[in-house]
Protein backbone atom coordinates (compact mmCIF):
# COMPACT_ATOMS: atom_id res chain seq x y z
CA UNK A 1 0.00 0.00 0.00
CA UNK A 2 1.25 3.48 -0.87
CA UNK A 3 0.12 6.58 0.97
CA UNK A 4 -0.25 9.97 -0.68
CA UNK A 5 2.98 11.76 0.07
CA UNK A 6 4.76 8.66 1.42
CA UNK A 7 7.72 9.10 -0.93
CA UNK A 8 8.22 12.66 0.27
CA UNK A 9 8.04 11.49 3.89
CA UNK A 10 10.54 8.64 3.44
CA UNK A 11 13.55 9.00 5.69
CA UNK A 12 11.74 11.16 8.24
CA UNK A 13 12.94 11.22 11.83
CA UNK A 14 9.85 10.43 13.94
CA UNK A 15 6.76 8.56 12.73
CA UNK A 16 3.76 8.11 15.03
CA UNK A 17 1.56 5.08 14.40
CA UNK A 18 -1.87 5.14 15.99
CA UNK A 19 -3.48 1.70 16.11
CA UNK A 20 -7.26 1.55 16.02
CA UNK A 21 -9.93 -1.03 15.30
CA UNK A 22 -13.71 -1.29 15.52
CA UNK A 23 -13.80 -4.82 16.97
CA UNK A 24 -13.12 -3.98 20.60
CA UNK A 25 -14.31 -6.83 22.80
CA UNK A 26 -15.65 -4.69 25.65
CA UNK A 27 -16.89 -1.64 23.74
CA UNK A 28 -17.28 -2.37 20.01
CA UNK A 29 -16.94 0.65 17.75
CA UNK A 30 -15.61 2.81 20.57
CA UNK A 31 -13.08 4.68 18.42
CA UNK A 32 -15.88 6.22 16.35
CA UNK A 33 -18.28 6.99 19.21
CA UNK A 34 -19.10 10.71 19.09
CA UNK A 35 -17.68 13.26 21.50
CA UNK A 36 -19.20 16.71 21.02
CA UNK A 37 -20.43 15.53 17.62
CA UNK A 38 -17.07 14.23 16.36
CA UNK A 39 -15.69 10.67 16.39
CA UNK A 40 -13.48 9.92 19.38
CA UNK A 41 -10.62 8.97 17.05
CA UNK A 42 -10.86 12.33 15.28
CA UNK A 43 -10.56 14.08 18.64
CA UNK A 44 -7.43 12.07 19.44
CA UNK A 45 -5.91 12.83 16.03
CA UNK A 46 -6.52 16.54 16.65
CA UNK A 47 -4.60 16.28 19.92
CA UNK A 48 -1.73 14.31 18.36
CA UNK A 49 -1.31 16.94 15.66
CA UNK A 50 -0.12 19.28 18.39
CA UNK A 51 2.98 17.14 18.99
CA UNK A 52 6.03 19.17 18.01
CA UNK A 53 8.41 16.20 17.88
CA UNK A 54 6.33 14.04 15.52
CA UNK A 55 7.06 14.49 11.83
CA UNK A 56 4.27 12.30 10.47
CA UNK A 57 1.18 10.50 11.80
CA UNK A 58 -0.31 7.29 10.40
CA UNK A 59 -3.37 5.37 11.56
CA UNK A 60 -2.87 1.59 11.41
CA UNK A 61 -6.06 -0.43 11.22
CA UNK A 62 -6.98 -3.82 9.83
CA UNK A 63 -8.28 -5.23 6.58
CA UNK A 64 -11.40 -6.42 8.37
CA UNK A 65 -14.55 -5.03 6.74
CA UNK A 66 -15.61 -3.36 9.98
CA UNK A 67 -12.50 -1.16 9.87
CA UNK A 68 -13.40 0.41 6.54
CA UNK A 69 -15.19 3.06 8.59
CA UNK A 70 -11.86 3.97 10.19
CA UNK A 71 -10.24 4.28 6.77
CA UNK A 72 -13.04 6.61 5.69
CA UNK A 73 -12.54 8.75 8.77
CA UNK A 74 -8.83 8.99 7.99
CA UNK A 75 -9.66 10.18 4.48
CA UNK A 76 -11.92 12.84 5.95
CA UNK A 77 -9.23 13.89 8.44
CA UNK A 78 -6.51 13.75 5.74
CA UNK A 79 -4.45 11.26 7.76
CA UNK A 80 -2.73 8.33 5.99
CA UNK A 81 -4.26 4.98 6.91
CA UNK A 82 -2.44 1.66 6.61
CA UNK A 83 -4.59 -1.48 6.64
CA UNK A 84 -2.99 -4.78 7.59
CA UNK A 85 -3.43 -7.82 9.79
CA UNK A 86 -6.17 -7.70 12.42
CA UNK A 87 -4.41 -10.01 14.89
CA UNK A 88 -0.71 -9.60 14.02
CA UNK A 89 -0.46 -6.00 15.15
CA UNK A 90 3.34 -6.16 15.15
CA UNK A 91 3.27 -6.91 11.41
CA UNK A 92 0.74 -4.13 10.88
CA UNK A 93 3.02 -1.68 12.68
CA UNK A 94 6.14 -2.76 10.88
CA UNK A 95 4.59 -2.69 7.42
CA UNK A 96 3.21 0.80 8.05
CA UNK A 97 6.58 2.04 9.33
CA UNK A 98 8.52 0.36 6.53
CA UNK A 99 6.90 2.64 3.96
CA UNK A 100 8.46 5.66 5.66
CA UNK A 101 11.80 4.33 6.99
CA UNK A 102 11.81 6.63 10.05
CA UNK A 103 14.53 6.75 12.67
CA UNK A 104 11.99 6.41 15.50
CA UNK A 105 8.45 5.08 15.80
CA UNK A 106 5.96 6.29 18.39
CA UNK A 107 3.39 3.69 19.39
CA UNK A 108 -0.06 5.03 20.24
CA UNK A 109 -3.44 3.36 20.72
CA UNK A 110 -6.94 4.51 19.81
CA UNK A 111 -8.31 3.98 23.31
CA UNK A 112 -6.45 7.05 24.64
CA UNK A 113 -8.48 10.09 23.49
CA UNK A 114 -6.95 12.24 26.23
CA UNK A 115 -3.41 11.65 24.92
CA UNK A 116 -1.15 14.52 25.93
CA UNK A 117 0.97 15.81 23.02
CA UNK A 118 3.36 17.57 25.39
CA UNK A 119 4.01 14.35 27.31
CA UNK A 120 4.59 12.49 24.04
CA UNK A 121 7.10 15.15 22.99
CA UNK A 122 8.91 14.72 26.31
CA UNK A 123 8.98 10.95 25.82
CA UNK A 124 10.50 11.30 22.34
CA UNK A 125 13.15 13.70 23.62
CA UNK A 126 13.91 11.37 26.55
CA UNK A 127 14.43 8.48 24.14
CA UNK A 128 16.64 10.37 21.72
CA UNK A 129 18.73 12.20 24.33
CA UNK A 130 19.27 9.00 26.31
CA UNK A 131 20.24 6.90 23.30
CA UNK A 132 17.55 4.35 24.17
CA UNK A 133 16.26 1.59 21.91
CA UNK A 134 12.85 1.65 23.57
CA UNK A 135 11.15 3.98 26.03
CA UNK A 136 7.73 3.78 27.63
CA UNK A 137 5.86 5.64 30.34
CA UNK A 138 3.96 2.47 31.30
CA UNK A 139 6.82 0.18 32.38
CA UNK A 140 6.54 1.62 35.87
CA UNK A 141 3.10 3.15 35.85
CA UNK A 142 3.00 6.64 37.34
CA UNK A 143 0.81 8.42 34.77
CA UNK A 144 -2.96 7.97 34.45
CA UNK A 145 -3.91 4.90 32.44
CA UNK A 146 -4.81 6.46 29.11
CA UNK A 147 -1.67 8.56 28.67
CA UNK A 148 0.36 5.51 27.60
CA UNK A 149 2.89 5.91 24.80
CA UNK A 150 6.10 4.23 23.70
CA UNK A 151 9.01 5.27 21.47
CA UNK A 152 11.35 2.82 19.77
CA UNK A 153 13.99 2.85 17.11
CA UNK A 154 12.76 1.72 13.73
CA UNK A 155 15.68 -0.72 13.55
CA UNK A 156 14.46 -2.30 16.80
CA UNK A 157 10.91 -2.58 15.44
CA UNK A 158 12.32 -4.33 12.39
CA UNK A 159 14.38 -6.71 14.53
CA UNK A 160 11.37 -7.44 16.71
CA UNK A 161 9.23 -8.13 13.64
CA UNK A 162 11.83 -10.61 12.39
CA UNK A 163 12.39 -12.44 15.69
CA UNK A 164 9.16 -12.36 17.74
CA UNK A 165 7.19 -15.59 17.44
CA UNK A 166 4.81 -15.87 20.40
CA UNK A 167 1.20 -14.80 19.76
CA UNK A 168 1.36 -12.24 22.60
CA UNK A 169 4.52 -10.78 21.07
CA UNK A 170 2.79 -10.33 17.72
CA UNK A 171 -0.47 -8.96 19.12
CA UNK A 172 0.94 -6.22 21.36
CA UNK A 173 4.04 -4.97 19.44
CA UNK A 174 6.47 -4.34 22.30
CA UNK A 175 6.50 -7.37 24.70
CA UNK A 176 9.42 -8.99 22.87
CA UNK A 177 11.54 -5.90 23.54
CA UNK A 178 10.54 -5.69 27.20
CA UNK A 179 11.27 -9.39 27.65
CA UNK A 180 14.85 -8.96 26.41
CA UNK A 181 16.45 -6.14 28.44
CA UNK A 182 19.81 -7.77 27.90
CA UNK A 183 19.53 -7.02 24.18
CA UNK A 184 17.93 -3.60 24.15
CA UNK A 185 18.57 -0.37 26.02
CA UNK A 186 15.20 0.25 27.67
CA UNK A 187 14.16 3.47 29.37
CA UNK A 188 11.30 3.97 31.82
CA UNK A 189 9.82 7.47 31.85
CA UNK A 190 8.07 8.32 35.11
CA UNK A 191 5.98 11.16 36.46
CA UNK A 192 7.10 13.31 39.38
CA UNK A 193 3.73 12.58 41.03
CA UNK A 194 2.26 9.08 41.02
CA UNK A 195 -1.15 9.31 39.37
CA UNK A 196 -1.41 5.66 38.35
CA UNK A 197 -4.76 5.37 40.17
CA UNK A 198 -6.44 7.57 37.55
CA UNK A 199 -8.18 5.86 34.65
CA UNK A 200 -8.43 7.88 31.42
CA UNK A 201 -8.44 5.03 28.91
CA UNK A 202 -11.62 3.87 27.13
CA UNK A 203 -12.40 0.17 27.44
CA UNK A 204 -15.85 0.19 29.03
CA UNK A 205 -19.00 2.33 28.61
CA UNK A 206 -18.25 4.05 31.93
CA UNK A 207 -14.78 5.01 30.64
CA UNK A 208 -16.32 6.64 27.59
CA UNK A 209 -18.77 8.53 29.81
CA UNK A 210 -15.86 9.84 31.87
CA UNK A 211 -13.85 10.99 28.85
CA UNK A 212 -16.95 12.56 27.30
CA UNK A 213 -17.52 14.53 30.51
CA UNK A 214 -13.93 15.81 30.42
CA UNK A 215 -14.31 17.01 26.82
CA UNK A 216 -17.67 18.64 27.52
CA UNK A 217 -16.17 20.71 30.30
CA UNK A 218 -12.79 21.63 28.81
CA UNK A 219 -12.84 21.45 25.01
CA UNK A 220 -15.33 24.24 24.13
CA UNK A 221 -13.20 26.95 25.78
CA UNK A 222 -9.80 25.28 25.40
CA UNK A 223 -9.53 22.71 22.58
CA UNK A 224 -5.84 22.23 23.36
CA UNK A 225 -6.38 21.40 27.03
CA UNK A 226 -3.51 19.57 28.72
CA UNK A 227 -3.23 16.97 31.46
CA UNK A 228 -2.74 19.72 34.03
CA UNK A 229 -6.10 21.15 33.00
CA UNK A 230 -7.71 17.75 33.63
CA UNK A 231 -6.04 17.42 37.03
CA UNK A 232 -7.35 20.85 38.00
CA UNK A 233 -10.84 19.98 36.75
CA UNK A 234 -10.85 16.78 38.83
CA UNK A 235 -9.86 18.78 41.90
CA UNK A 236 -12.80 21.13 41.30
CA UNK A 237 -15.23 18.32 40.45
CA UNK A 238 -14.05 15.16 42.25
CA UNK A 239 -17.41 13.51 41.58
CA UNK A 240 -16.26 12.98 37.98
CA UNK A 241 -13.96 10.26 39.30
CA UNK A 242 -17.00 8.25 40.35
CA UNK A 243 -18.11 7.79 36.73
CA UNK A 244 -15.68 4.94 36.02
CA UNK A 245 -14.36 4.18 39.49
CA UNK A 246 -15.89 0.69 39.43
CA UNK A 247 -14.04 -0.33 36.26
CA UNK A 248 -11.17 -2.69 37.03
CA UNK A 249 -7.98 -0.74 36.31
CA UNK A 250 -6.30 -3.92 35.06
CA UNK A 251 -8.86 -4.27 32.28
CA UNK A 252 -7.08 -1.83 30.00
CA UNK A 253 -5.60 -3.49 26.97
Amino acid sequence: MTFPGADAAAGLEVLAILQARMSSRRLPGKVLKPILGRPMLAMQIERLRRCGQIDHLVVATSLDATDTAIARLCDAEEVPCYRGSLDDVLDRYYQAARLFQPSYVVRLTGDCPLADPYLIDELIKFCRDGGYDFVSNAIERTFPMGLDAAVLRYSVLEQTWQEATLPAEREHVTPYIRHHPERFKIGSYTNSTNRSHLRWTVDEPADFSFVNAIYERLYPDNPGFRSDDIYQLLEREPDLLEINREVNQMNAG
